[in-house]
């Protein structure tokens, strides 16, 4: 096996969570295939409650902003006929959905709408949250060496907490020290490292940043950040010199802190 050894400054483990904690799969074949094969009936079902309605007119603001681009789905106001108009706006959202997820809009409207389904879906029991066999058993070992652990993806905070509080492990938010969306940065960008070490309080080279995703791991690199690419089946291939440069890990067991 091999093992990668985390260097003694590093206090935080920084964890993405597609292609590194959880598969891809889950994520394409379960969270995105929830939302589209339920949006219309969430829609009709919760249209009238506040939460709802906010979403709406939030994907309305942002459907104008689209106007301009190629097959943007325009999203009406009410004109008073009430259980038409009411059908043909519930349509008219449900198209501008997928219109966005066709493609791989990462709209705040868009992420707010699909972040208020999944929380129903998951406090409902609909459905959990999986992670990769090895991640829960390494988290409680990080933790249990003094190290902190925070998330950092670009899903939004409030979708993170539904995935760790409504697990296959069960509810394992106690783990986290915290969480990190694109909020305070994208990921591409080592700003958003500089940023994050800022609001923990730590040094960047104090933090260990895994991802799949070499540009991102480029990205805190130059924020003088310590990095490991995660392999995981279903991610995206590497090339030699990325396999070359990059610290390789295929599990978190593969990592040896100096002080266990």
């Amino acid at each position: 096996m091999v093992v990668v050894s985390v260097p003694a400054e590093v206090t935080v483990i920084l964890l993405d969570i597609e292609g590194t904690t959880t598969p891809i799969a889950f994520v394409k074949d379960t969270l995105f295939p929830y939302i589209k094969e339920n949006v219309k009936e969430y829609l009709q079902t919760h249209w009238d409650e506040e939460e709802c309605q906010q979403d709406v007119s939030l994907l309305r603001k942002q459907a104008e902003e689209d106007a301009h681009l190629d097959g943007a789905v325009p999203i009406p106001v009410a004109s008073g006929n009430a259980g038409d108009d009411l059908q043909q706006m519930i349509q008219a959202v449900v198209d501008n959905v997928y219109w966005q997820m066709s493609h791989d809009r990462k709209t705040t409207a868009l992420k707010q709408l699909q972040g208020h389904m999944w929380k129903a879906a998951f406090t409902a029991g609909r459905m959990k949250a999986e992670f990769f066999a090895d991640v829960v058993p390494a988290v409680r070992r990080w933790r249990e060496a003094g190290m902190k652990v925070y998330i950092y993806s670009s899903g939004s905070v409030e979708a993170q907490k539904l995935l760790f509080g409504h697990s296959t492990e069960g509810d394992i938010l106690e783990l986290i020290d915290g969480h990190f969306d694109t909020k305070i940065g994208h990921k591409v960008e080592s700003e958003s490292y500089r940023k994050i070490a800022d609001s923990i309080g730590c040094s960047t080279s104090n933090i260990l940043f895994l991802t799949d995703v070499t540009l991102e791991a480029s990205a805190a690199e130059e924020a003088d950040v310590h990095v490991a690419v995660v392999v995981r089946p279903g991610n995206a291939g590497l090339t030699d010199d990325e396999k070359t440069y990059y610290n390789l890990i295929t599990s978190f067991s593969e990592l040896y802190l100096p002080s266990t």
